[in-house]
């Protein structure tokens, strides 16, 4: 039998989130069984709640897909987690498997299209529902390893903030030696000043404003700039080897292209749902590219979980109460919050 769990969702796009009721699907025999401790509250939750993505698929959506739980169910042909073992969830609870982006490790870009953790067909014909819920139900093998040296709550959005900048970051070798801009110091800006440090890189992060030059600071980087005048692109022409783009509104490419150093990479994580106008040249210039990427494969993600408690690297948090959901949505749309907030699942009981 399937089994009820309390949780948060949208009854229709646009409309405040509240208390639900869900079913989970019973536990087959390669699937893990959670109880949902935190999990994290993603811009990307808001948009979807709020219809900016679409239609919602199934009403109410239950949106969250930052999850650290505990295992307390597993099939009988599970071999990769125990009863009690501390685990996570990501992005994405299933993919084909089959294709050559899946085989290669890359289910994030799974060519038959891999399964959102919510409001994405599952195999059995139901919509997956997400993390600000009780308890949910996964294959093993899209169930992370979450070490223990790591807080859970402030580990909950590595799975996706987290993964979203380490994957880039390594793809385009930070290290030692690099110089790293990261535009935006919001969810994903400041685990990307965190991981480009752990990596080795010199950091700099640039903000329209002087506002967050103290945080910044604070958070180990190693300079700062304020680019809302235009000097800063002026100042800094032929700096950086990677530019990390974490903000969800639209940039100037060109201005942002000027500050790469030969053979440097932009790389937008942010979602911005507006066209950005390109000059081809500011790319021929220095040889610059021009990348996106899309949080990453189970591989990765487990490597860079092992990785932060490895560097001690977590997100900084503020842990809220279910009930504060959708004030917690209103404060991110004001940018009120350093740097994620976190849903204590406790308090859906």
């Amino acid at each position: 039998m399937s089994t009820t769990v309390n949780a948060y969702g949208a009854p229709k796009a646009g409309a405040p989130l509240e208390p639900v009721t869900i079913e989970r699907r019973d536990v087959g025999p390669h699937d893990v069984k959670l109880d949902i401790l935190y999990c994290g509250i993603c811009h990307s939750d808001l948009h979807f709640a709020g219809g900016d993505f679409g239609p919602l698929p199934v009403e109410p959506l239950v949106p969250g897909h930052e999850i650290v739980g505990v295992v307390t169910e597993v099939g009988d042909q599970v071999t990769k987690h125990r009863i009690g073992d501390r685990v996570g969830i990501g992005c994405m609870v299933d993919s084909c498997r089959e294709c050559e982006n899946c085989l290669r490790g890359d289910e994030q870009y799974c060519l038959n299209g891999h399964t959102l953790v919510f409001g994405a067909a599952d195999r059995d014909g139901s919509f997956t529902q997400g993390g600000y819920s009780q308890a949910v139900v996964a294959n093993e093998d899209f169930v992370l390893r979450v070490p223990e040296s790591l807080t859970p709550a402030s580990a909950a959005p590595l799975l996706c903030a987290g993964i979203t900048v380490y994957a880039p970051l390594k793809k385009w070798g930070a290290a030692p030696g690099k110089r790293v801009a990261v535009v935006g110091l919001g969810g994903l800006g400041h685990m990307g000043v965190k991981l480009a440090k752990a990596m080795g890189a010199e950091v700099t992060v640039l903000s329209r404003s002087e506002d967050k030059r103290e945080a910044a600071l604070a958070l180990g980087a190693d300079a700062y700039h304020a680019t809302g005048d235009g000097q800063a692109f002026e100042k800094l022409a032929n700096t950086f080897d990677i530019i990390l783009n974490t903000v969800s509104a639209p940039i100037d490419l060109n201005a942002h292209l000027g500050i790469l150093r030969i053979d440097g990479t932009l790389v937008s994580v942010g979602v911005s749902t507006e066209p950005l106008p390109l000059d081809v040249f500011a790319l021929m210039t220095n040889g610059r590219n021009i990348s996106g990427s899309q949080f990453a494969g189970i591989r990765e993600t487990q490597e860079m979980l092992d990785f932060c408690a490895e560097h001690g690297v977590t997100a900084d948090i503020e842990l809220v109460r279910a009930d504060q959901i959708n004030e917690a949505y209103e404060r991110m749309l004001a940018s009120d919050v350093r740097y994620r907030f976190v849903i204590d699942n406790a308090t859906l009981a």
